[in-house]
């Protein structure tokens, strides 16, 4: 039976990612070690308890006797990583913890890797990253996967680092790693700091809509699940040093994200729509606000044969459908009752 060790697997896209793969994939064991902070949520993986192939552990990526004892213990043929700091607001105003958790914490694990692998035959270390290390596009073209690199905030530089840094472990050790750098990601249990759920659960509520600037910065959407299939593609299929990029082929200006929000929420609760699209308030930009991000996808579609199952309509109908099925999750995220509940099940 293979082992996977899987980083930040309690939060949005980990928690996707094992909900859809531990069932499905019988013959692995999927160990899942997550430091749960405000972000990671072990109730996301509540589909999973009592599953035999899955294993959860708590615990800093940061920390290096933990994580040589999860080696140790448990001899993880390959490294899905996810965890990071990763709300770019949040990098502005306290960047420290995003370089610590997204530079050395990625440095500890391949460490780890490095020592505890004596062969690195039928190894995998897939680190997942973002497109935001290419920086800003202008109106025109697409991220490659050989676009330079030009982070903008302390949160893709952070993203950046470790990207350099896996890459050197390939060149330097000859570490067995795959690279994949995703668009924006939406979809099941991603937490409400971000744009599409902010808008979802403050449509509902009847609470103002906060659109950066004037709302047209560009993003390409990627529905998570597609993501994650992606994701599990590159680790059984991929080359080893490669780099690949995923995205939803589905360019959307911030405002007409909000808008269709609107409609599909004022669609599914009886409510005007005008009524929500009035909720729209346009607040300061943020600091270091990238224009616009595209990513081209080519390579994975045409190497490995992955393409996107969901469209934007879709994939949003889908997103929404499940927010509004599960008050119980959201009211926990905003009232801060999970953090409680991680406290009493995982001590401080």
């Amino acid at each position: 039976m293979r082992t996977v060790l899987v980083t930040g697997g309690a939060g949005f896209i980990g928690a996707n990612f094992l909900n859809l793969l531990v069932p499905r994939e019988q013959d692995v064991r999927f160990i899942n070690l997550d430091k749960l902070t405000y972000a990671g949520n072990p109730r996301s993986l509540s589909f999973l308890e009592g599953r035999k192939n899955y294993i959860f552990e708590r615990g800093d990526i940061c920390d290096s006797a933990l994580v040589s004892r999860i080696f140790e213990t448990y001899n993880p043929d390959w490294v899905i990583h996810f965890a990071a700091e990763s709300h770019v607001d949040r990098s502005i105003y306290g960047p420290r913890d995003f370089l610590k958790t997204n530079v050395m914490g990625t440095l500890t694990l391949l460490e780890a890797c490095r020592t505890a692998w004596k062969s690195f035959d039928g190894k995998v270390f897939h680190h997942v990253s973002t497109d935001e290390v290419y920086g800003a596009l202008g109106v025109e073209g697409r991220f490659t996967e050989s676009s330079s690199y030009d982070p903008s905030s302390p949160y893709s530089a952070s993203k950046a680092g470790a990207d350099h840094l896996v890459r050197a472990y390939n060149r330097t050790y000859g570490l067995p790693v795959r690279i994949t750098n995703c668009s924006n990601n939406y979809g099941p249990y991603q937490f409400p700091e971000k744009l599409i759920p902010l808008m979802i659960i403050n449509a509902r509520a009847g609470k103002p809509l906060p659109v950066y600037g004037n709302g047209d910065n560009v993003r390409d959407w990627l529905y998570v699940l597609d993501h994650c299939e992606a994701i599990w593609k590159v680790a059984c299929e991929g080359r080893d040093g490669e780099t690949y990029n995923v995205g939803g082929n589905c360019e959307k200006k911030n405002i007409d994200v909000v808008l269709t929000i609107c409609d599909l929420v004022a669609d599914a609760t009886d409510t005007d729509r005008k009524k929500l699209r009035e909720l729209i308030t346009f607040v300061k930009d943020r600091p270091g606000h990238d224009f616009r991000y595209a990513v081209d996808s080519s390579k994975l579609q045409t190497k490995l044969g992955w393409r996107p199952v969901e469209t934007f309509k879709t994939g949003m109908a889908k997103t929404i459908s499940w927010y509004m099925k599960n008050d119980q999750w959201v009211d926990g995220i905003r009232s801060g009752e999970y953090r409680r509940w991680v406290e009493q099940h995982y001590g401080n």
